[in-house]
């Protein structure tokens, strides 16, 4: 696709109307690669923490039975997915939790990283999509996800 290709004048544009709701109704200030029609999001303000998507339906179950589950998003093509957290903390310089996750396939995204948010285009094309799509501005901290992800981790066999 070209700058000048209207199919990608016509993603940008619905990608820059769906930005504008992220961070109107829901303090998820990303931004638009107008070349790649995508909604980058920086993790800073917003923590992320990815995993495979068995995993991610147990942390999810476990988070939305204590009605504590945030906006989440599937990667179909990967199979995994990412929880949308608070704000980050410096669980990331922690080499032990790192490890803990790793065995299970699973991370924190690192400050200054970034994650990529729903368009419509990766709707579209079924690329990323929204499990749990955000409730106004509401996520769980961090130390929320990480330890439901510890408590759901498969049983060592």
């Amino acid at each position: 696709m070209s700058a000048l290709d209207p199919s990608s004048y016509t993603a940008t544009q619905e990608a820059l109307a769906r930005c504008r709701r992220y961070r109107k109704e829901h303090g998820l200030y990303g931004v638009v690669d107008s070349a790649l029609g995508r909604i980058m999001l920086e993790v800073g303000a917003v923590g992320a923490v990815t995993m495979p998507a068995e995993l991610g339906a147990r942390v999810r179950n476990r988070l939305h039975a204590q009605h504590r589950c945030g906006p989440v998003i599937a990667h179909p093509r990967s199979g995994r997915w990412t929880f949308l957290t608070g704000p980050m903390d410096d669980s990331y310089l922690d080499m032990a939790l790192f490890s803990d996750l790793f065995r299970d396939c699973a991370a924190v995204a690192l400050p200054g990283s970034r994650i990529v948010l729903p368009s419509p285009s990766d709707e579209h094309t079924g690329y990323r999509a929204w499990i749990c799509p955000p409730q106004g501005d509401f996520r769980p901290e961090l130390a929320e996800v990480v330890r439901a992800t510890r408590e759901c981790r498969p049983a060592a066999g």
